[in-house]
C-alpha cells in the first residue's frame, strides 16, 4: 500500500493502491461520493484535452493527460470492482484478448498488405466478434457519445466500405444544395427545421469524406478563425458591438476579413 511520503517512481500497481485507498472507509470524501454517471464527463474531457496535447505537439502535456485519461479508467474499474462487477485485471485482459484476436497477421497465419489491409482484417474480425451480420449491425456499434460530426463520419465511412456511396464530391455537393433548399423551405414554413438543419450538416460532412476532409476537424478550424476575427473586430470597434447597427458589424467583420487575408 502506498504511503504518504513521495517516491521516485511509481508503478501502476501503485495508481491502483490510491484509488483504492482514496474510495475506502477513511479516504477522500468526494471521491467515495462518485459514481460512473457523475464522472462521465469526466472522462470525455481528459480524453479531449489529450487530443488537444496532441494538436499541439506538446509531449510534456500529452504525458500529463494521458495519465489524467488513465487516471479515469483506474476510477471506473475502482467503482466496478466495488460493485462486484469487473476489475482493472479484467479491463486488461480484455484489451489483449482483443489485440490478438483483431491481429491475425500478427498472432495467426492470416496476411495483410499496407495499413489498408491491417485495418480491414481488424474490421473483419471486429464484426465477427460482435456478431454484426450486416453493416448497418456495424452501425448500431457506433457510439452515440461522439460528437456529432465523427459519428456522422464513422457512419458514411461504413456505409461507403459497403458500396453504398457517390464518385466524388461532385454529387455530394448537389446534395449539400438539395438539403439547403429543404432547410430554406422550413424555415419558410416553420416546420421540421432541426430535422432539415440535421440532414444539411449530415450532407456537409459528406462533401468532406468526398474530398478528403475531416468535418470535425474542419469545423474546429473554423471556430479558431472566427475567434481571431471577432477579437480582431472588438479591436478595430470604436463602441461596445451591442452599440453597433449591423451594417458598421459587416463592413469591421470584412474589414478584419481583409487583414487576415
Amino acid at each position: 500500500m502506498v504511503n504518504s511520503q513521495m517516491v521516485e517512481n511509481y508503478r501502476i500497481e501503485d495508481l491502483l493502491d490510491i484509488m483504492a485507498r482514496l474510495r475506502a472507509p477513511g479516504g477522500c470524501p468526494w471521491d467515495q461520493a462518485q459514481t460512473h454517471q457523475s464522472i462521465r464527463q469526466n472522462m470525455l474531457e481528459e480524453a479531449y484535452e489529450a487530443a488537444d496535447a496532441i494538436d499541439r505537439m506538446d509531449m510534456d502535456n500529452l504525458r500529463e493527460e494521458l495519465g489524467d485519461v488513465l487516471l479515469q479508467v483506474v476510477f471506473h474499474a475502482r467503482m466496478a470492482q466495488e460493485a462486484g462487477r469487473f476489475t482493472f485485471d479484467d479491463v486488461v485482459d480484455g484489451v489483449c484478448r482483443k489485440l490478438v484476436y483483431r491481429h491475425p497477421h500478427v498472432f495467426g497465419t492470416a496476411d495483410a498488405s499496407g495499413p489498408e489491409g491491417a485495418l480491414a482484417a481488424w474490421d473483419a474480425q471486429k464484426r465477427a466478434e460482435k456478431g454484426q451480420s450486416t453493416t448497418a449491425d456495424a452501425m448500431d456499434s457506433v457510439a452515440q457519445a461522439l460528437p456529432a460530426l465523427a459519428r456522422a463520419a464513422k457512419l458514411q465511412g461504413k456505409a461507403a466500405k459497403a458500396g453504398f456511396d457517390w464518385r466524388g464530391p461532385s454529387p455530394a455537393l448537389d446534395k449539400l444544395c438539395e438539403e439547403l433548399e429543404e432547410l430554406k423551405t422550413a424555415l419558410r414554413e416553420g416546420s421540421n427545421v432541426e430535422e432539415e438543419l440535421g440532414d444539411l450538416l449530415f450532407a456537409a460532412v459528406k462533401v468532406g469524406l468526398s474530398a478528403q476532409v475531416d468535418g470535425e476537424e474542419a469545423l474546429q478550424k473554423a471556430c479558431g478563425k472566427f475567434i481571431r476575427r471577432f477579437r480582431r473586430v472588438e479591436e478595430l470597434a470604436q463602441a461596445p458591438l451591442d452599440k453597433l447597427d449591423v451594417p458598421a458589424l459587416e463592413e469591421l467583420w470584412h474589414r478584419a476579413k481583409e487583414e487576415e487575408a
